[in-house]
């Protein structure tokens, strides 16, 4: 979660008002998308490339725009569309992207109705000491400061307005908004890809929405996520409901505060190891993720320690995608590459059609994957890999974008969530630039 705006107002505006935002939106993409045709016919190739990308990019703040102005589970949608990586063109994602900076914070009588509403009291009654100002908000709620009568340091986590009751509105606007790109865009997927992606969505806002959820997600990673120098904290649970969540209060800084301080490069490595090491034991061994791997999410603790933050969104996956997804990188991994056995794996997953040839996969997919495959390589090809080398994520250009989609058969449900995990990992460890074992037992 980042730090609140003082400036900020909870959301909330009426089903007509944002019905015409939707619809503003959707007629500026088809503007935009006409006005990108007309001056196609004088480009040449590599204009056309460029103006493809600031076509796309356009869109993107399209519709960022429309997201921000409807705020809460339509602004917590556009967070995790800006991470479906390989559906959605980078100068989109990018914009996206900007939601992860919004912030929306309540205000004190708001925070004593909400706590009245879920346990008939204020919080003067409930707490022995409560902080009225939030030290941390999100698009979906913010977080306050608190201790219980025993002077146990506590976070209590408090849900905007209304959260609940816009999902399924706002989600069907984000259909058309997404719908209307689509229609005019190659480099976004159609509607059997997108249509379960959106589904996805819809879900999960309604499962990160119910508190009791997160609680007890909170539980399972504590009891099940063994690994020393971690901390998961625990809930209150006379203190948390659908709307509240009470938990423990765990001391540190988040990343950019802890990197002011100058750490070593042994305490950077040290990190490092932690978070890949946790990444891989949630994937292969435990398949179940931390799916939100926002840099709020994760307090560096002055005893050595990582805490882990927000368990709102979490993913049990299945053992047939890990294993398709560890036989895919195994395969990826062997010199020369193992394009038969990655094919397989491919069609494991669900990726590409079974009438897909060997020659339009060697020859077309491959080809359009090739970087980004390169790149997925590059901290396994060593035993001890130093992520501030890491380059960043390579861009498909508008053609490679093109080809991957015509190949594209299906999304794994458990992928969105994967990429994102996956995504978050590397960014961080680049952040941190820790030099982190990627030995392992799972890739071979």
């Amino acid at each position: 979660m980042a730090k609140p705006d003082k400036a900020a107002n909870a959301p909330g505006t009426g089903a007509l008002t944002r019905g015409a935002i939707a619809g503003m939106a959707v007629a500026r993409v088809g503007l935009a998308h006409l006005n990108h045709k007309a001056q196609g016919l004088t480009r040449s190739d590599e204009q056309a490339q460029q103006a493809t990308a600031e076509h796309e990019a356009k869109l993107g703040r399209i519709l960022f725009t429309a997201l921000n102005q409807l705020k809460g589970t339509a602004l917590k949608a556009s967070q995790l569309l800006s991470m479906e990586l390989g559906l959605l063109p980078e100068g989109i994602r990018s914009e996206l992207a900007k939601a992860h900076y919004q912030v929306t914070p309540l205000n004190r009588a708001l925070v004593i109705k909400l706590l009245r509403q879920e346990f008939g009291a204020g919080p003067d009654s409930l707490f022995q000491t409560f902080e009225p100002q939030a030290f941390a908000a999100a698009s979906l709620g913010q977080v306050h400061a608190a201790t219980l009568a025993d002077g146990q340091a506590v976070a209590v986590k408090l849900q905007y307005p209304g959260m609940a009751s816009s999902i399924g509105s706002d989600l069907a606007l984000l259909r058309t908004l997404v719908s209307a790109i689509s229609l005019r865009s190659h480099s976004v997927p159609k509607a059997n890809i997108v249509a379960p992606m959106m589904a996805d969505i819809e879900h999960k806002l309604a499962e990160e929405l119910d508190y009791l959820h997160e609680a007890e997600q909170l539980v399972w990673f504590g009891q099940h996520l063994k690994l020393e120098g971690l901390a998961v904290p625990q809930p209150i649970p006379h203190l948390t409901s659908r709307r509240v969540l009470t938990m423990q209060r765990l001391t540190g800084v988040h990343l950019n505060e802890w990197l002011r301080i100058q750490p070593s490069q042994a305490e950077r490595d040290h990190f490092g190891q932690l978070l890949f090491d946790m990444f891989m034991r949630c994937l292969f061994e435990l398949r179940r993720l931390h799916a939100d791997p926002h840099p709020g999410n994760y307090l560096f603790m002055p005893d050595g320690r990582l805490g882990l933050l927000d368990f709102g969104c979490t993913r049990a996956l299945s053992a047939s995608f890990c294993e398709g997804l560890a036989m895919a990188w195994s395969a990826l991994l062997r010199q020369p590459r193992d394009e038969g056995q990655m094919q397989q794996a491919y069609l494991r997953l669900g990726v590409i059609a079974p009438a897909l040839s060997e020659h339009d996969f060697r020859s077309q997919l491959m080809p359009a994957l090739a970087e980004l495959h390169a790149w997925q390589r590059l901290p396994f090809a060593v035993a001890v890999y130093d992520f501030s080398q890491l380059p960043p994520l390579p861009r498909m250009s508008a053609t490679q974008q093109r080809h991957a989609l015509q190949h594209l058969h299906g999304m794994p449900p458990d992928m969105p969530y994967f990429d994102r995990a996956h995504l978050g990992l590397t960014q961080l460890l680049r952040t941190l630039g820790a030099r982190v074992c990627t030995s392992n037992p799972w890739i071979y």
